[in-house]
């Protein structure tokens, strides 16, 4: 595949990286990649070992120390010609991310303009980086608060995303005036190679010291456990499910670090008797089949008013029998395969555990074999009828399942039913009713992290702060303030008079 080449992809790769320099890793622990499209292999990646790991973190540790001193508007800068340097490999990365995870074409290039965008996003926030100004109680004193860089930052990110959430992160640390440390999903190393070898180009010609941008490919119980141990490392920003996220944070917690979180989401959108159905149903379609439901985002459940559920059944029926499903190079197939077989055997038990409570296939339900699906990793999005106590519906089940709830009784109830579950990443609601509305943004509302109106639960915009409440996990990245989890915040108290008043008017006289 010509784009591969064009990455710098080889049939052997090493997976650690400086920014600026490749080390080739002393141990023989290679990891083979193959495509969920076909099962055909990508090529090999060496992974690090402990030696490579401290490597890295006393490189990460030298280029702090130089990256920090540089001024962020020209931090800034730097994002800005790695932004410039990603749009000349677009098509190429984005074909890349869709070769390697599975998802359709046209959401592997929309990922990469999401690394675009987030570049663009960083740059004008290195000019932005606020602090407030105070009036002191006590006479010629002024006080203030600022920010200055935490130093190393950790990013663990999935397979779902393979580099988007990784921008996300790196980006904003950077014009922060952190260095980054990527640890990418065994699932999808590749693409977190060819990013390096992207950014390269930019870091070297700026003079850039080694260690502001490194990469880690390796094993969650070598590499990754490393990490979220190290004292080193400022803060770690995670991105997993909800197990996994448990014993990160714990481990993290541990050692008094601190760590954003991106975990799981059971995401709902409510259909009211006032919704437009023409926006409603390819909202719910893109929301649940979408990345083939491997989305955080992905719509699990919908919420239907009892008026309208008849006619949202069919409707939907009818919609997923539309559904072009194979491989996700073609544009003109809507959904592609899931990650790898293990996701496969993940969506069958999901499907038996469902009939076994109760729950109704309306469509699909099936794994897909014969000509163009030979990887195994082929399903039929599957629409289910359901009912919202169900324990699997209580879950995050990471497949193109959607669970087709009737509610009856006004908004209240249908939010009731969205809130009732331990995940709180995204919501949406479908309304022409101002008053419908409105309950669900207000504090009686959606209890999750994103809270949409009349779109889908996925396809969050760079500029707003992305993560969610509950098991999600609470952490917050991309746009509004999320930069201020990347700094450490400093209040700075400045007398400039000739006396030494006291706070709270206390008097001490020697």
């Amino acid at each position: 595949m010509d784009f591969m080449k064009d990455l710098g992809i080889k049939k052997r790769n090493s997976g650690v990286s400086t920014g600026t320099k490749w080390i080739t890793p002393t141990s023989d622990d290679w990891l083979e990649v193959h495509s969920p499209i076909d099962g055909k292999k990508l090529g090999r990646v060496s992974r690090a070992g402990k030696k490579e790991y401290e490597q890295i973190i006393v490189r990460a540790q030298e280029g702090f120390s130089r990256w920090r001193q540089i001024p962020a508007p020209q931090r800034g800068e730097i994002v800005r010609q790695i932004g410039l340097e990603l749009r000349q490999y677009k098509q190429a990365l984005g074909s890349l991310v869709s070769c390697e995870m599975g998802k359709s074409l046209e959401e592997g290039y929309g990922e990469v303009q999401e690394m675009i965008d987030i570049c663009d996003f960083a740059v004008g926030q290195s000019r932005m980086l606020y602090g407030f100004s105070m009036h002191s109680e006590r006479p010629e004193h002024r006080l203030y608060d600022q920010y200055h860089p935490l130093g190393l930052v950790g990013v663990l990110t999935a397979f779902n995303f393979p580099v988007a959430v990784w921008a996300w992160n790196a980006m904003i640390a950077a014009v922060c005036g952190n260095v980054s440390i990527w640890k990418p999903s065994s699932q999808v190393p590749l693409t977190a190679i060819a990013v390096q070898h992207i950014i390269s180009r930019v870091l070297q010609k700026n003079d850039l010291p080694e260690g502001v941008f490194s990469l880690l490919i390796g094993s969650g119980r070598t590499i990754g456990e490393k990490m979220l141990a190290d004292p080193r490392l400022h803060l770690i920003s995670f991105t997993g499910s909800v197990a996994t996220g448990r014993h990160a944070a714990s481990v993290v917690a541990g050692r008094l670090g601190k760590s954003i979180l991106e975990l799981g989401g059971n995401n709902a959108i409510i259909i009211t008797p006032e919704a437009d159905l023409k926006l409603a149903i390819p909202a719910v379609v893109f929301g649940a089949v979408g990345t083939a439901g491997q989305r955080c985002t992905t719509t699990r459940r919908l919420l239907v008013h009892h008026s309208l559920y008849k006619q949202m059944k069919k409707a939907l029926v009818k919609a997923y029998g539309s559904l072009r499903i194979g491989n996700p190079l073609d544009s003109g197939n809507h959904v592609g395969p899931l990650v790898n077989q293990q996701a496969v055997s993940d969506f069958s038990l999901a499907i038996k555990t469902l009939r076994e409570q109760g729950g109704k296939i309306l469509f699909g339900g099936k794994v897909l074999t014969g000509k163009g699906y030979a990887s195994g990793c082929y399903v039929m999005p599957t629409l289910v009828e359901a009912k919202a106590e169900l324990p699997l519906v209580q879950e995050e089940t990471f497949a193109p399942i959607l669970y087709l709830i009737k509610y009856t009784g006004d908004v209240d109830r249908a939010i009731a039913l969205q809130n009732d579950v331990r995940q709180g990443l995204s919501s949406a609601i479908f309304t022409n009713d101002l008053r419908e509305a409105e309950t669900f943004l207000s504090s009686a509302g959606s209890d999750c992290g994103i809270a949409n109106v009349n779109i889908g639960t996925s396809g969050a915009e760079i500029g707003g702060a992305f993560g969610g409440e509950k098991e999600t996990g609470g952490g917050r990245e991309s746009g509004s303030d999320a930069w201020r989890a990347y700094m450490r915040r400093q209040t700075v108290t400045v007398n400039y008079g000739k006396t030494m008043p006291l706070a709270q008017g206390i008097n001490f006289q020697l």
